[in-house]
């Protein structure tokens, strides 16, 4: 059929110019629908509404056994499937159920096959869900989670329309409380956090949707919600929306439960070329965490094909991470590993006749619609002849591929199986001039590692087509692909190609510089791998794509801290104080409690002398209204002492700065109560304090709309600032590097790997509060 004749029985579907040319682009998506919306039309005799055509174009997107097509087409064309919910009964039915004949009873029975559901049904269960959260709604109004009447309603009356449903909802909403207030269309307020037990006795957080705290935190398995509730058991792979079985599944899934006993078994496959991010740590969770929670296996395995961009220290790099975070895998593997079975599956694949050697250039094969090969047909013995001379190195870098014949969910064609690449192997030498690509290599490393859940990010999605294709192509055990939405962060760049620009540009030190969102970087900073655990909890499992804001992380971080980081005492703009009437000969050593709110963590000691020092800041000579710390005639106490002290003089420079103060000392209880306890340090350590602010300006530093200027041009030049000679108290001379303090009043701070005999570095991890002037 002619390009235009398909755009127009597209959009007579009901689908706009835009997606009809979208879905042009994928030849067998548009062979599928056009077929569908043909029988279609025979049975109707006439045109199809907007609403049996959205049904087709959901049907022949979906369906991956075309030979139940025309079977579901009637049905949807006699309207004896009219709604989505009996849409998706009955692929899940077809898929199944691969094997002929379909039981017809039953699969209208499964699907709700003539069964009516008026309008009268649809307001008597909405009303009833109402009521039984009526007092809740009263109390809550707006803010009510809305989603959960519709939720209720739904599982009341299983094949009813959902437009219908949030529309009664809708009507019933309003008729209860009236039209929206000033005071509903406030933010809700953040409910206080609910100690609940998670499964392993630690208490949980509170979970984070929407970039909002929403309410009590949930265990484990509660956080891996909607589509992760979902998933398959192991051997039921064929259950699966997207699933493409064969007449040989059934034997193999068969044989893959007597391999793995029906355990979960996941992997994280990630790509030796770079460090760690936030968002890598989402997936190591995702991972890691739903086969802890199913008493399944976590394979580390690396996807180790590409030499050219592979380093030693990558390598190592992750295995250090992923530990970190606190988890340790089943086995750590490599794609290496079955380089020789994924060349012998090569061949075999040729010899099926599905795959074939090409001389088209990687330039030809670049953007939408690229021409066709002209070696897509060349014959079996052919290709295999050149594929063994492309193994012997008889080839150049890109004059010859090995091509696979499928066609992508975007519209790829015949994606590349092999290329030839003469650069060493870290792991095998000199031994392969030809590597696989990802497309080739990942599904069947799933499938010889006996995977039952391939977790990747959205991205992969127009992969799915080809991971399936290819393991039954070759009749291999098929593990099942779910996509999940990547994580990001706002005023950051975590691209390893961006990231190396900011190192050679000089605006960051290097892949861990603590300004950065690599994990390394992060832990550098100090910040807890549990805080970071807890982080990607509370964003949860989504499939779409999620951008949260520093901040949230932050707060993270200060849950973690508070409970572990003990107390000290620091200044960072030191100002001397003398103490003229010091209470006695020497020194005093005072206890001060590790942490103030649970004395029962234990105490260190440190000296109070006649000289103490203070922050410059918590003195001003000519106070402002509500000013609080020390002034003329305002005395302050000095935390942990049990001493106020009073100004008496003020000591000037040459240049008139404040250099010192003299002040008397009582004891607290002596007199009238003092506005404010300040910190101070006496008998100090010398030290270098790093304090970091956000690296870029502007939210999004990758979006030119918003930066035009490129992310390289929206640095912010105040996002490191050092302190060569700040003071801290002395209980932390032995402190190692990564180690974490809370420095009374400042933040939390962790010794940098910089630091030497006689020299601590601290950076400040977090401030003590979140930064009000924060967007």
């Amino acid at each position: 059929m002619a390009t235009a004749d398909s755009l127009s029985l597209f959009t007579g579907l009901g689908l706009s110019e835009h997606k009809a040319r979208e879905t042009l682009k994928n030849a067998a998506l548009s062979a599928q629908l056009r077929e569908a919306a043909t029988q279609a039309q025979r049975t109707l005799g006439s045109a199809i509404d907007k609403a049996t055509g959205t049904l087709l174009y959901g049907l022949a997107s979906r369906l991956r056994d075309p030979r139940r097509l025309s079977f579901l087409v009637s049905y949807v064309a006699d309207k004896k499937i009219h709604t989505e919910p009996q849409l998706s009964a009955a692929l899940e039915y077809v898929r199944s159920h691969p094997l002929d004949p379909i039981d017809t009873a039953d699969f209208e029975r499964e699907c709700g096959v003539g069964i009516v559901v008026t309008p009268e049904q649809i307001e008597e269960a909405v009303e009833v869900t109402i009521n039984h959260h009526r007092a809740q709604l009263l109390e809550e109004r707006y803010h009510f989670n809305m989603g959960l009447l519709m939720g209720e309603a739904r599982a009341a009356l299983k094949w009813a329309d959902g437009k219908m449903i949030k529309h009664e909802v809708d009507m019933q909403v309003l008729h209860l409380l009236g039209p929206k207030r000033e005071t509903d269309l406030e933010r809700k307020p953040k409910v206080a956090k609910a100690r609940l037990e998670e499964t392993d006795g630690r208490p949980a957080k509170d979970v984070v949707e929407n970039g909002e705290v929403a309410g009590q935190t949930l265990s484990l398995m509660e956080q891996l919600r909607g589509e992760a509730l979902k998933f398959h058991k192991p051997g039921e792979n064929y259950k699966t929306p997207g699933y493409v079985t064969t007449a040989h599944t059934m034997d193999l899934l068969k044989q893959h439960l007597d391999i793995t006993g029906g355990q979960v078994r996941t992997r994280f496959p990630p790509e030796p070329n770079g460090i760690l991010h936030i968002g890598h740590a989402k997936a190591i969770n995702f991972n890691f965490g739903y086969a802890k929670a199913n008493n399944g296996i976590c394979f580390l395995r690396f996807d180790d094909t590409n030499p050219e961009k592979e380093e030693a220290r990558f390598f190592t790099g992750i295995c250090d991470m992923v530990a970190w975070l606190g988890y340790t895998p089943y086995k750590v593997t490599y794609a290496s590993d079955y380089f020789d079975q994924l060349y012998a599956w090569a061949v075999e694949l040729i010899h099926r006749g599905q795959a074939y050697v090409c001389h088209q250039r990687g330039e030809e094969l670049k953007g939408h619609n690229p021409p066709p090969s002209p070696w897509r047909d060349r014959p079996v013995e052919e290709s295999l002849l050149l594929f063994e001379a492309m193994r012997k190195g008889k080839f150049a870098e890109g004059e010859a591929t090995l091509r696979m014949k499928l066609v992508m969910e975007d519209g790829k064609m015949d994606p590349v199986a092999y290329r030839v690449k003469y650069t060493p192997h870290h792991r095998t030498g000199d031994t392969w001039c030809i590597y696989p690509t990802y497309d080739y290599t990942h599904c069947l490393c799933d499938s010889i590692e006996h995977i039952t859940h391939s977790l990747c990010t959205k991205e992969f999605q127009a992969r799915r087509s080809s991971y399936f294709w290819l393991c039954n192509a070759l009749d291999v055990y098929c593990p099942v692909q779910w996509e999940y939405g990547r994580l990001n962060l706002h005023y950051a760049v975590v691209s390893k190609r961006k990231i190396l620009q900011l190192v050679a540009n000089g605006a960051v030190r290097d892949w861990d510089d603590p300004r950065l969102f690599t994990l390394t970087a992060l832990r550098r900073r100090g910040f807890p791998p549990e805080a970071i655990n807890n982080f990607c909890a509370r964003v949860g499992v989504t499939v779409a794509q999620t951008t949260m804001e520093p901040h949230l992380l932050e707060a993270c971080v200060r849950d973690v801290l508070n409970d572990t980081a003990p107390r000290a005492m620091a200044v960072l703009e030191p100002l001397q104080v003398i103490i003229t009437n010091f209470p006695a000969a020497k020194s005093l050593d005072i206890q001060v409690p590790n942490f103030p709110a649970d004395e029962t963590k234990g105490f260190h000691q440190v000296p109070f002398g006649f000289t103490v020092f203070i922050e410059r800041t918590d003195f001003k000579e000519e106070p402002e209204p509500g000013y609080k710390r020390l002034a003329r005639g305002q005395p302050v106490g000095l935390r942990h002492t049990g001493y106020v002290i009073e100004l008496q003089r003020v000591i000037k420079g040459p240049g008139g700065c404040v250099e010192s103060l003299e002040v008397t000392c009582r004891k607290a209880d002596a007199g009238e109560k003092p506005k404010a306890f300040i910190h101070w340090v006496s008998q100090p350590l010398t030290c270098e304090v790093r304090l970091y602010e956000r690296l870029f300006q502007h939210k999004n530093p990758e979006d030119p709309a918003e930066v035009p200027g490129g992310f390289l041009s929206d640095l912010n030049p105040a996002s490191l600032h050092v302190v060569e000679a700040a003071l801290v108290d002395c209980s932390v001379a032995l402190a190692k590097p990564f180690d974490k303090f809370q420095f009374e009043r400042l933040g939390y701070f962790s010794v940098d790997p910089d630091s030497h005999e006689g020299q601590l570095v601290f950076n400040r991890t977090v401030t003590l509060k979140e930064d009000p002037g924060k967007v």
